[in-house]
């Protein structure tokens, strides 16, 4: 099994390293500046090449082009489209950031789009064919009650979007194609008094994510396995 994992440096994408590493999976590990990403190559030293670490810029769309044609003659399996930002707090009505919207649409929504266009052949090289985007339940508009947040709201409610696109697109190619949400979880972002770890959602992400066929292809899932309304 190969998997290509990006935002694979902190938070859940290491986690997601680890767990794939575990399983004894060959891992693309993808982060935007590995030079600082002390804490992934130290596990992939230790895997016996079982982990690479790769450039991947949500920011600079030829990293991705680049990384496509490195990989050109290994099929993914799984592509995780992990990497995310939130952007600036000022992310209320009346001091909306332009600057950072703009931003945070191409790591959000843009870049995840041209990551499966630049490794299209290589997923309908795999096996498996599975493309999973982290997604959040702030891009849900049925399950908007608070407003405000319009930067991050927007941009994974367009990367859902992009989802269910793809997974048109893409279906009779036997690609499937699913927007997670991962839960309330302990990271950078989700701060300390978060309700799960982040080995407890890698676990159940992946738990969901072997239980997938061509028909749950364009599904919005929760980390429970059941529907989110978009």
């Amino acid at each position: 099994m190969n998997i290509l994992i990006t935002g694979a440096n902190r938070g859940i994408g290491l986690e997601m390293v680890k767990y794939a590493m575990q399983q004894g999976w060959r891992v693309f590990a993808c982060c935007r500046n590995p030079h600082n990403a002390e804490s992934l190559f130290n596990i992939a030293k230790l895997s016996n090449g079982q982990i690479s670490v790769h450039i991947a810029d949500m920011l600079e769309l030829s990293t991705l082009q680049a990384l496509s044609y490195e990989l050109r003659n290994d099929a993914i399996d799984i592509l995780i489209n992990n990497a995310g930002i939130y952007g600036s707090d000022k992310n209320t009505f009346g001091a909306v950031s332009v600057d950072s919207w703009l931003q945070v649409f191409q790591v959000n929504t843009i870049a995840p789009l041209k990551l499966v266009e630049a490794f299209f052949e290589q997923l309908f090289m795999g096996k498996q064919k599975l493309i999973a985007c982290m997604s959040s339940k702030m891009g849900s508009m049925a399950d908007n009650g608070y407003g405000s947040c319009y930067i991050y709201r927007s941009s994974k409610a367009a990367l859902n979007s992009v989802v269910k696109s793809l997974s048109i697109d893409l279906k009779d190619k036997g690609i499937i194609t699913v927007a997670l949400h991962p839960g309330w979880v302990k990271t950078e972002m989700g701060g300390p008094n978060a309700e799960i770890t982040t080995s407890e959602c890698v676990e159940q992400i992946f738990n969901n994510l072997s239980t997938l066929t061509i028909n749950d292809s364009g599904r919005f899932i929760d980390i429970d396995g059941s529907d989110i309304p978009w």
